[in-house]
């Protein structure tokens, strides 16, 4: 497991709440540790993928009767993660230290996420979601050989919007990045007014000047929102460090208009948008993101990723960064 005690102590996502099912195992895998996640009785559970018996991964057994056995010898464990049966001793009560280490998880906006360590704060705010005016749609999983920090930054850059995603995002014609402001407040970092023309900021086909605001409330989680004339469209977004240089990114995407604008279209769009970010952002170097302001040059419209850097290292962030 990474040792970075401001991620082992925050919530991040694992998987889609309709991807574990009643009586499900679903892998996956949190700051180099492997997971188990599976439900019984509807509720769902985030584990170590490890049987203390002889360190088979959990996620080859199965859900029997609400309990979670393992494929190896069929030792089989409670909702709490105690041992509770041992098939090849029927008669013997399982030691108090058979147990497996179970994570705190919860379930919010569709997603299951889970904690490696004691979170003194909720999940991360998406005031949307509770807002019948939007509406909401998932894309993702994005997968980035590349650390959690880097692809956070890369959603944050303005400068890049006519180049990557020229045409949709941006054009090279309309590239000036106007001034803008930034500042950092107890709920992290928000960056408003920042202004710039796109051929198709939305969807819908039509070409709008937009007005962003950008906030970062958890170090691996970000938002924007961006207003137009019909009204607001806006990203949640959050990144769950698999290992340091592995991510992977869930999104949601809130419109409060153009409601007829097909779901898969929104997705599609969002795929190839994010389908240009990956390879660019895996081709960053370092791997691990600076947060000495002196290792690259800044210009004004990196004003968001300075004040990235700089509360990353305010926190004390180690993983990812250098």
């Amino acid at each position: 497991m990474i040792q970075d005690p401001v991620l082992l102590d925050d919530w991040h996502p694992v998987a889609r709440s309709t991807d574990v099912p009643e009586g499900s195992i679903t892998p996956a895998r949190l700051l180099g540790e492997d997971l188990v996640v599976w439900r019984a009785h509807g509720e769902v559970k985030v584990w170590q993928d490890l049987c203390v018996h002889r360190g088979t991964k959990l996620t080859l057994g199965s859900v029997q009767d609400g309990l979670l056995e393992c494929a190896y010898h069929g030792w089989t464990y409670d909702g709490e993660g105690n041992c509770v049966k041992i098939p090849a001793h029927p008669e013997q009560s399982p030691p108090s230290k058979a147990k497996v280490t179970a994570y705190r998880c919860k379930e919010e906006y569709g997603l299951v996420w889970a904690s490696l360590g004691n979170p003194v704060r909720d999940v991360p705010d998406f005031g949307e979601w509770h807002d019948g005016s939007f509406r909401k749609v998932a894309c993702g999983p994005y997968h980035y050989k590349a650390s959690g920090p880097r692809a956070v930054e890369n959603f944050l850059d303005v400068a890049h919007l006519p180049f990557v995603h020229e045409g949709i995002l941006g054009e090279r014609a309309h590239a000036e990045i106007q001034d803008y402001q930034v500042r950092q407040t107890e709920e992290g970092i928000v960056a408003s007014n920042v202004r710039i023309w796109q051929p198709d900021p939305d969807g819908t086909g039509v070409g709008k000047d937009v007005n962003y605001t950008y906030k970062v409330p958890r170090p691996l989680t970000m938002y924007l929102s961006k207003g137009t004339t019909e009204g607001t469209f806006s990203i949640f977004a959050t990144v769950c460090p698999l290992d340091e240089f592995e991510s992977v990114a869930w999104f949601w995407i809130a419109m409060n208009y153009a409601r007829d604008v097909p779901e898969a279209d929104i997705v599609s769009r969002q795929d190839e948008i994010t389908g240009q970010d990956i390879p660019v952002v895996e081709s960053q170097r370092p791997e691990r993101l600076p947060l000495d302001l002196q290792a690259e040059l800044h210009l004004r419209s990196d004003r968001i990723a300075v004040a990235y850097r700089k509360w990353l290292r305010e926190l004390g962030l180690s993983f990812g960064t250098a």
